[in-house]
């Protein structure tokens, strides 16, 4: 069965700015809880994403379990939306597309993540026992992250 998440959040900063930290994949780390063990594997410079650019990391979703999870970047659309798109990891299908879009209060940047889990039945359970709200929660996390770089006064 096919999930989606969608969140937005107002940013008071400019587009050169939020391009700037969500392009880099060593910003995920950042707005991640500390108790997902989220690590970049990958020898990235700090170079902006592109197209077709792979990422390499290691998570700890459930119980401290270390997965390996890639995704690549399938589309960007500089300074207005990129996707990255799980190539293997604990997902039967994960699409994150992320979009900014300037308004007059700085930008508003928009999170939706079309996901599905594996195994039929049992993943519906698995979503409805545990997924649903950890991904919340995750979400949750970087909200009050990017309040405190962003919108701080």
């Amino acid at each position: 069965m096919m999930y989606i998440l969608k969140r937005e959040q107002q940013l008071y900063c400019d587009i050169a700015s939020a391009w700037s930290f969500f392009s880099s994949p060593h910003s995920l780390s950042r707005i991640t809880p500390k108790e997902m063990g989220f690590v970049v594997l990958s020898n990235l410079t700090d170079s902006e994403i592109y197209k077709g650019m792979i990422i390499d990391y290691s998570v700890k979703p459930l119980l401290g379990i270390p997965l390996k999870w890639q995704t690549q970047i399938t589309e960007v659309d500089y300074q207005k939306s990129f996707i990255d798109f799980q190539k293997k990891g604990p997902y039967k299908l994960w699409r994150h597309r992320h979009e900014f879009i300037p308004n007059q209060k700085g930008v508003l940047m928009i999170d939706t993540v079309d996901y599905e889990l594996p195994f039929g039945f049992i993943g519906k359970i698995m979503h409805s026992l545990i997924v649903r709200k950890k991904l919340k929660n995750i979400f949750d996390y970087r909200n009050k992250v990017l309040e405190r770089l962003f919108n701080a006064h």
